[in-house]
């Protein structure tokens, strides 16, 4: 009897798992075509790209020694093309700085001073631990309406898709000079599309970022001349 037993066992074993993995791929294409209707016709290159008040530098690794990645040097690079070109008047820099060795916000803050952005117009945001939280706190904390959105071009599609589905009249641009190192940049672009799961149920339940008072730093950087 056992012996009779375990093919339909076996069978409703294998059911089971292609249906799950069914739904999950129906949720996944779900979710990146949710996110990238929001997105779709605000993406646009470095030379066309309409002006907006700010530019966010969405963060990514920080060497041990302080200094961006190359992925994170190439975004920062370009918000500052970007501001030099006067297409944005000023550049909020949003990453993690949940350990005290660890701070992306000030080594990017620090990459775009030493490279002659004025200091005043470089807020940091310390409180943009992913892509979700980094456009909530520039809406609710620092005040943003319009904005540039600056990453890789893989991802820039999610984050801009993010930041419309939450409000933000974003726009973006996407850095592709970091697509030399194929191999990262290929492992980048499938993690974008599996974190779009994750942007998804964020939006749906409107979870909260990291919360505080307003910051005042964009505002002051706007009216800096």
């Amino acid at each position: 009897m056992p012996g009779r037993l375990l093919p339909s066992a076996m069978k409703l074993t294998l059911c089971a798992v292609l249906g799950l993995g069914s739904a999950g791929a129906a949720a996944l294409v779900g979710s990146v075509a949710y996110i990238r209707s929001a997105a779709a016709g605000h993406l646009y290159d470095e030379s066309d790209v309409p002006a907006a008040p700010v530019a966010l530098v969405l963060g990514a690794k920080v060497h041990p020694d302080g200094n961006p990645s190359a992925f994170l040097a190439a975004r920062l690079d370009l918000a500052r093309r970007l501001y030099d070109a006067g297409k944005v008047e000023a550049i909020l820099v949003s990453g993690d700085n949940l350990a005290p060795e660890y701070n992306e916000p000030d080594a990017m803050r620090r990459y775009l001073i030493e490279r002659e952005v004025p200091a005043d117009k470089v807020v940091a945001d310390y409180a943009g631990f992913d892509t979700y939280d980094s456009c909530a706190r520039a809406k609710r904390i620092f005040g943003v309406d319009r904005v540039i959105v600056v990453s890789q071009s893989y991802h820039v599609p999610r984050a801009v898709g993010t930041a419309r589905r939450l409000g933000l009249s974003a726009v973006g641009v996407g850095d592709e000079s970091a697509r030399r190192f194929a191999k990262p940049w290929r492992n980048g672009m499938v993690r974008d599309q599996v974190a779009c799961v994750k942007a998804v149920i964020d939006l749906v339940t409107r979870r909260d970022p990291v919360l505080g008072p307003r910051e005042y730093g964009i505002d002051g950087a706007l009216d800096a001349h």
